[in-house]
């Protein structure tokens, strides 16, 4: 678990490189392109939020909380008319870019680490597992929202 720990705050403190790192994946993957329309000051902090508190969002926040961090991110996603395919690959793209990091920064000293370590990445899968269902919630939700406000507008004819 030491190992894991280890991680962690590697993660943390090198958060500002990840995120800028990050954005430039993101601005060159023409999986991603409508996030052109996402400022990318915005873009950047969030995912700089999320590296900067790793170790909170793994083992302190609670399920509940990334529910509703990642149902706001979705919502917006959806109100910037950004895909829901490109939210997803953007999602994909920030685990992505931590095992890029990881296997580049980190090297494993003891076999008996290997528990440590993966423990540490079954919370790393399982947390981003969680925030693509509730990004996509939450965008789905904003979609329906926008549907019925226009409905209502259709209805009482503006």
């Amino acid at each position: 678990m030491m190992l894991a720990y280890r991680l962690v705050r590697l993660i943390e403190t090198h958060s500002d490189g990840l995120a800028a790192g990050l954005l430039k994946k993101v601005q060159q993957s023409e999986l991603a392109q409508d996030y052109a329309k996402v400022p990318a000051q915005d873009l950047e902090r969030r995912v700089y939020e999320i590296y900067r508190h790793l170790g909170d969002w793994l083992l302190g926040k609670s399920e509940f909380d990334i529910k509703e961090r990642y149902r706001e991110i979705g919502a917006r996603r959806a109100e910037q008319q950004v895909p829901l395919s490109q939210l997803i690959w953007v999602i994909v793209l920030t685990k992505e870019n931590l095992w890029d990091y990881l296997k580049h920064e980190a090297g494993m000293e003891r076999p008996a680490e290997v528990f440590g370590e993966l423990e540490m990445l079954q919370l790393l899968d399982q947390f981003f597992d969680r925030a693509i269902f509730y990004a996509s919630q939450g965008y789905e939700e904003a979609c329906m929202r926008a549907r019925a406000a226009r409905a209502a507008l259709e209805v009482s004819g503006g």
